[in-house]
């Protein structure tokens, strides 16, 4: 079986018993394996097998139970998306102003002698036009035998309009069994305005919550200037190819990603990896679509287009967080599932409580009670508790270069205690410097002429280290001169001859087989191994004339990286496939304590399971390739972006800003939205259990009190507005 995983837009959720009746739905159909869906995306994330569950039969079976899923002929530009949500937010306003506006002339009416029967009339628009929506959703729901928000709504209203209309068009009948004939347009009318009104407000601040996705879209080029046949031409950035040379100037957006052919230039990446900083780019180095160009002219060569482009990817991952769903978050809408049929119970014994003990005109107490009830449940804060705060979470990372692939990973990331790093390329630059160039006493070699010769014998050499020694060389300007005789020594090191003087170059065992005394350097070369670096020495005419040390320079960001998770109360270590000396001599310039030294590849993601057999909670940081199984076995795995393919795919969190900082950065954006998520569901359940009883008429006997329905709609759609507010105070978040 060949699954397809694909994300589809749905139309008509409202609550988290909407979610829970849309994933049993999909997930009921044959060949579907597995079906998320998030509220605040309004998004349904199917993986499937296309052969049997085509793109209709999963639209057939969301219709059945009252909603609709938009298929991808369906899908319109983010344009037309834009103007379609202007539209349905205006349509909203319209129907909730219509519907407060006659609910108010009722309200006012009553106080005044309006007559039922212009009450009546007033009141059916509401009921079946503005109302419409409620039925439209309730009818299939319950043919499928499921419930949800508007299940309870229509329920509600439904039966303070009938109960109105009847004692409106038959007062007779009721005045026989001793009730007044009194209608209750009002209750129906406002109630329903009121849920309408706060439906529009809470779809205004979800709005607010996906600005990331829209600023990153935003960022996007739309044009590229492609030289062809020597002339520069403007491409619509949709018609760009691979392979197509472009030029940008200084100011502009780089259009797609790519390779400079020619020219150089400084780039401002902070869209891509937070970094403020300008990056100088020259020949061959690589270039990401949508940085801004900041000072020269170049061309370069298209790479990556489309959905290719690392932006792209970056959009296509930040979506995929937004619409994950967290552990958490499952808890509510399970309990969600199961909290409309208990509420529809709850209405149907308190209607029974009450038209059997209650005062009279008991039958009436019954009906507003039982509204009142239905009215309050509605779970609709139970279901945006998590994903608002979700999406407001990954949008922070996104914007800060800390990459969070779902909502799973940012739950988790809160309980780390234990967080390893990977040594080379991630605590380390990952690439050998010359750190020192020492020139032997009473030798008269300079350092300057040590280097010279070093890098001049080494320009013409393979070996790993040669190109950190020339690289020196050209930085500091020496004069590379010409080399005879050249020859390179295997496990040994090169020699040659450089203005009439023999040059060896190389470890320990080449200066034994040249018999070249290395004493006098002996406090100096044990010094540099101790802090381990590799050292290779220089010998002109059969006499020692220096030393150059390389190593693997640690990052400027490391340790105090390492100090802000340490503060933090978490535990760190390296873990390394270098041997004991070389770990501990960067574990103590980084200030780790624990070294985990000469672990194979294939060894760390064990060393990972030990830990967490510990009881700890690991995070690894790795550099996203060939430490791939460690971050796979971590609780949550970090990997250090370097803008691959690789780098994205293999972590749960990326760090495109290559910033280890950010390591805690992400576990603090964790907490804070772990926080947010805690105090939502606390102001959700606790809004229902408080409530409820309140809605059954708990206070009556003791205080007197009922709650009116019309105030019970307020009081829910208010807790929705709150829930979606709190989320959205996390964009003030320091992380």
């Amino acid at each position: 079986m060949t699954e397809l995983r694909r994300s589809f837009p749905i139309k008509g959720m409202h609550c988290a018993s909407c979610v829970r009746v849309i994933e049993r739905a999909l997930s009921k159909v044959a060949g579907v394996s597995s079906a998320t869906v998030n509220l605040a995306t309004e998004q349904a994330s199917v993986a499937y097998d296309p052969k049997v569950a085509t793109d209709e039969i999963l639209s057939s079976a969301v219709a059945g139970v009252g909603y609709k899923l938009v298929l991808g002929q369906e899908i319109k530009s983010e344009g037309e998306q834009k103007q379609e949500k202007q539209k349905e937010l205006k349509k909203l306003r319209s129907k909730v102003i219509i519907s407060l506006s006659l609910g108010a002339i009722i309200v006012v009416g009553g106080f005044f002698g309006l007559p039922p029967l212009v009450q009546l009339l007033l009141a059916i628009p509401v009921q079946f036009w503005v109302g419409l929506e409620f039925y439209r959703a309730t009818i299939p729901a319950l043919k499928n035998r499921t419930a949800n928000m508007d299940t309870l709504v229509a329920i509600g209203t439904s039966v303070a309009f009938g109960y109105s209309a009847f004692v409106t068009v038959l007062p007779q009948v009721v005045e026989k069994i001793g009730i007044e004939p009194m209608p209750y347009f009002d209750v129906s009318t406002v109630i329903i305005g009121l849920i309408l009104l706060g439906r529009f407000f809470e779809a205004k601040a979800k709005a607010g919550t996906s600005e990331a996705i829209k600023r990153l879209i935003g960022l996007q080029a739309k044009t590229a200037r492609v030289v062809k046949n020597g002339k520069d031409i403007d491409l619509p950035i949709s018609e760009v190819a691979v392979g197509m040379v472009i030029r940008v100037r200084p100011g502009e957006k780089i259009p797609v990603d790519g390779k400079i052919l020619e020219g150089e230039s400084s780039i401002d990446e902070s869209m891509v990896t937070g970094e403020s900083i300008p990056v100088d780019k020259t020949k061959g180095d690589n270039v990401v679509g949508a940085t801004l160009n900041k000072t020269g002219t170049f061309t370069y060569k298209a790479t990556k287009v489309g959905s290719d482009t690392l932006l792209a990817q970056i959009i296509k991952l930040v979506e995929e967080a937004q619409a994950s769903k967290a552990p958490i978050q499952r808890l509510a809408d399970l309990i969600s599932s199961y909290f409309v049929p208990i509420v529809i119970m709850l209405a149907l014994f308190t209607f029974s409580v009450w038209y059997i003990f209650g005062p009279q005109p008991a039958f009436l107490f019954a009906i507003l009670n039982m509204v009142a009830v239905l009215i309050i449940a509605c779970p609709c804060a139970m279901g945006l508790a998590t994903p608002t705060a979700i999406m407001v979470g990954t949008g922070i990372g996104a914007e800060k270069g800390i990459l969070i692939k779902d909502a799973a990973s940012l739950e988790t990331a809160h309980k780390i205690n234990t967080v390893v790093f990977d040594k080379t390329g991630t605590l380390t630059y990952g690439k050998p410097v010359v750190t020192d160039v020492v020139s032997v006493k009473g030798k008269g070699e300079s350092g300057k002429a040590v280097l010279q010769m070093a890098a001049s014998i080494e320009k013409g050499s393979e070996h790993s280290l040669a190109e950190a020694i020339v690289k020196k060389g050209e930085a500091e300007r020496v004069k590379f001169e010409k080399v005879t005789g050249f020859k390179a020594i295997p496990g040994h090191g090169v020699e040659g001859v450089v203005k009439g003087k023999k040059i060896v170059f190389g470890n320990r065992r080449l200066m034994e087989k040249e018999k070249i005394d290395t004493t006098l350097a002996r406090s100096d070369l044990t010094k540099l191994e101790e802090e381990g670096k590799t050292v290779m020495m220089l010998g002109v005419n059969g006499q020692l004339a220096g030393l150059i040390a390389v190593a693997d320079t640690v990052k400027d960001s490391a340790k105090a990286a390492v100090k802000k998770l340490q503060g933090m109360g978490i535990e760190v270590i390296m873990l390394t496939g270098d041997n004991g000396k070389t770990a501990a001599a960067i574990a103590k310039q980084v200030g780790i304590k624990r070294v985990l030294a000469e672990v194979l590849p294939g060894e760390k993601e064990k060393e990972v399971r030990k830990l967490q057999g510990e009881g700890k909670k690991v995070a690894f940081v790795g550099d996203g390739i060939n430490d791939a199984p460690a971050l796979a076995g971590a609780d949550v795995g970090i990997a250090m972006g370097s803008g691959t393919d690789v780098a994205i795919e293999s972590g749960n969190i990326t760090l495109i800003n290559k910033d280890l900082g950010s390591v805690a950065s992400a576990i603090i954006l964790s907490k804070k939205t772990m926080r947010t998520i805690r105090l939502n569901l606390f102001w959700a359940f606790g809004y229902n259990i408080i409530l409820i009883p309140v809605a059954m008429g708990i206070l009556y006997l003791p205080f007197n009190i009922l709650l009116n329905p019309i105030l019970a709609s307020a009081a829910m759609a208010l807790s929705s507005i709150s829930v979606v507010g709190n989320s959205l105070l996390l964009k003030k978040a320091k992380i």
